[in-house]
């Protein structure tokens, strides 16, 4: 059984950052990703890692966004710096059993998310 749980959502001011964390149960070195949700909208992929450690990136977040994992602690990251309000929203890690690179495909896992509020 694989699970996700992220941590590290919270309250924070426009310019500043949070780093999330998903803790991965059932771990091996899955394709990941983060994406994120705002209320009446689509889910939207923000970056992902492959098992080889290669990454991509939404257009709306980089530069400003980190994805890395520490498969020693079966850890997904995701740095976030430089927030806007427009940043606000649910956000989810998400594992794919597959992938060519950063490009995640196979059976799907998700975490329950963790909300970003980013304040003016």
């Amino acid at each position: 059984q694989v699970q996700l749980v992220e941590s590290g959502g919270g309250s924070v001011q426009a310019g500043g950052s949070l780093r999330l964390s998903c803790g991965v149960s059932g771990y091996r070195r899955y394709c990941m990703g983060w994406y994120r949700q705002r209320p009446g909208e689509e889910r939207e992929r923000l970056a992902s890692i492959g098992s080889d450690g290669s990454t991509m990136y939404a257009d709306s977040v980089k530069g400003r966004f980190t994805i890395s994992r520490d498969n020693a602690k079966n850890t997904l990251y995701l740095q976030m710096n430089s927030l806007q309000p427009e940043d606000t929203a649910m956000y989810y890690c998400r594992a794919r059993t597959d992938g060519a690179g950063a490009a995640c495909y196979g059976v799907s896992y998700w975490g329950q998310g963790t909300q970003v509020t980013v304040s003016s």
